[in-house]
């Protein structure tokens, strides 16, 4: 799990370590191989001065307006509107349901003929079947002669695991399909484009989506509350507390008026694991890293199969030098989140420092197979086969993580190695200077330097 105008929530996780209302005939009907993203509403919630508290996505699934969406989107708002693609406008009269802790709100829209989204089978996900996110970039929402409008953004990917997070009672879909900020409340549909479930979650690799099966049993209300009455009653939630301290850390950027709310959480319920693990987040940017273990393993004591914070705390480890333990927390997490990305580089680089470089190529080779695109896996690869001085394939996985950002100091000191037991003098410098270009003053570095010389002279 980042940084949203209270769109997604958001989890923080060491790399090393979120419809169109049309009248019947008027609209032709959406194309069999496209998702019909006229059911899908930028959601706009506004305070009592009718200030815009928060953005959000929502989609139709009945056709008189029963729109579903997180109930995040919600707090602090004393009205909501839904913006389909064509620009219209329509006011939330209800809200017929919402579940605090599985973050989710059913809406009814104003009386009209809505177009919908069909609801899919989201208790028999498996693993890698494909997945697509539809929602409304906060950053690409644009103001019109008075009114919000944006464009329907669409994501790709494939599940990677269906399992609890935070709470041990209901589950999550974790999916590669990306979330942006402003996704929140937007559906994650199938192969046929029907929903799977409710962007909740967004973060790299940990793009969480609440199964919609958790929401039908509600679709079909007819009575609700109003906007004051919810107001009242997250006077007294210790969800909304939660809500809002997420929205001060991840889109305010503010950890002390963030950890004000999760101890305002605590102080309701000690073991408000969400709570924890954000308030960990905030202790880690305040530069408290002995409190954010803490909190980690707090939140162990309370849930211990929760993948997120295993691997946060194994990073911890990890960087103390307690390599042991970081490699139990990985595995671990693993164990319980087979393709936690994460997780496998993390296990990877620790068990590099085991030197067990055999046993770290399996696991970051997972990784990468799972997300190409994860540059420090490259670089743990390449410290792998760099320890078995397989430096073809060492330099092929350098390379790798070079062309995807990795910029690393030890990086080019060990393709500086590399280059050098190859004989390729000229790379070998290259990378010499790249070092002094990051440390002009590395003694080691301008030592090499001047021993390469007098070679290309010769």
């Amino acid at each position: 799990m980042k940084h949203f105008l209270r769109t997604n929530i958001s989890r923080s996780l060491f790399s090393f370590l979120t419809c169109f209302l049309i009248l019947a005939g008027l609209h032709s009907p959406a194309l069999g191989y496209e998702v019909n993203k006229n059911a899908i509403a930028l959601l706009v919630a506004k305070d009592k001065m009718g200030n815009m508290v928060a953005t959000g996505t929502g989609f139709v699934v009945r056709p008189e307006g029963t729109l579903v969406t997180n109930y995040h989107v919600l707090v602090d708002a004393a009205s909501a509107e839904a913006v389909f693609p064509d620009g219209s406008a329509v006011p939330v009269t209800a809200i017929l349901k919402v579940d605090r802790i599985k973050d989710f709100a059913v809406l009814k829209l104003k009386d009209g003929f809505y177009s919908t989204l069909e609801t899919g089978d989201s208790r028999n996900i498996r693993e890698f079947d494909y997945t697509s996110a539809l929602g409304y970039l906060s950053q690409d929402v644009t103001e019109e002669q008075g009114s919000l409008q944006g464009i329907v953004l669409q994501t790709y990917g494939f599940v990677l695991g269906v399992l609890p997070q935070a709470h041990p009672h209901f589950s999550y879909i974790y999916t590669t399909a990306d979330f942006g900020p402003g996704f929140s409340g937007g559906p994650l549909v199938d192969k046929n484009h029907k929903v799977l479930g409710i962007a909740t979650v967004e973060g790299r690799a940990i793009n969480l989506a609440l199964p919609i099966h958790e929401v039908e049993p509600f679709l079909n209300e007819k009575k609700g509350m109003t906007f004051a009455q919810l107001l009242e009653e997250d006077q007294t939630s210790r969800e909304t507390l939660y809500y809002q301290g997420n929205f001060a850390l991840y889109s305010l950027g503010d950890p002390d008026k963030a950890i004000d709310y999760f101890q305002r959480v605590l102080e309701k319920d000690p073991n408000f694991v969400l709570a924890l693990y954000d308030l960990a987040v905030a202790h880690r940017d305040k530069g408290l890293p002995e409190q954010s273990v803490a909190d980690y393993e707090k939140i162990i004591q309370i849930n211990p199969e929760f993948p997120e914070a295993l691997s946060n705390l194994g990073g911890y480890y990890f960087r103390n030098g307690n390599i042991e333990q970081a490699v139990a927390l990985f595995k671990k997490a693993i164990r319980i989140y087979p393709n936690f990305i994460q997780a496998l580089s993390n296990l990877g680089a620790a068990l590099n420092k085991q030197d067990r470089p055999k046993d770290a190529i399996l696991y970051l080779k997972k990784t990468i197979t799972i997300d190409p695109g994860f540059a420090v896996a490259y670089y743990n690869l390449g410290n792998s086969y760099f320890a078995l001085n397989q430096l073809d394939d060492a330099l092929e996985a350098y390379k790798q993580s070079v062309a995807l950002g990795v910029d690393f100091l030890s990086l080019h000191w060990n393709l500086f190695e590399v280059h050098r037991r190859q004989n390729n003098m000229e790379a070998a410098r290259n990378e010499l200077n790249i070092i002094l270009q990051i440390e002009p003053e590395n003694a080691q570095a301008l030592k090499e330097l001047s021993l390469l010389a007098p070679a290309e002279q010769k």
